[in-house]
């Protein structure tokens, strides 16, 4: 039977890990146990970062709110209150933008939502 030269197949297989390692320092990113150890960390950090990502972009569009709704006298949680019971459904994230460019649009939403706790 003739005889089976691996090096290419491992060669191959090796390059695949050391793409995803570029950029690492010291031998993390040239060793492949280390590389291979290193490449598996890093794709558990980004799977659980892509879920972490979207609450605290939320926790932000939240403090901005609460900031912004201060100067009307109401706190976060009295205005989203008066949102509500006006009827009004805009998500955070728009309202954090509002507030930050369009502080006119952002001040008429917010003395609906007083009037609406008010009534």
């Amino acid at each position: 039977m003739a005889r089976v030269k691996r090096g290419v197949t491992a060669h191959a297989k090796h390059k695949k890990v050391y793409k995803v390692t570029k950029g690492f320092s010291g031998r993390r990113k040239n060793t492949i146990r280390a590389a291979k150890a290193a490449a598996d960390k890093a794709g558990q950090y980004a799977f659980r970062d892509r879920k972490r990502k979207k609450r605290t972009f939320r926790a932000l569009w939240i403090q901005r709110l609460n900031a912004a709704v201060r100067p009307f006298g109401m706190t976060y949680s009295r205005f989203i209150d008066g949102l509500s019971k006006s009827g009004i459904t805009v998500d955070r994230k728009v309202l954090s933008d509002l507030a930050i460019h369009e502080p006119a649009a952002f001040q008429a939403i917010a003395e609906k939502a007083k009037a609406a706790l008010a009534a």
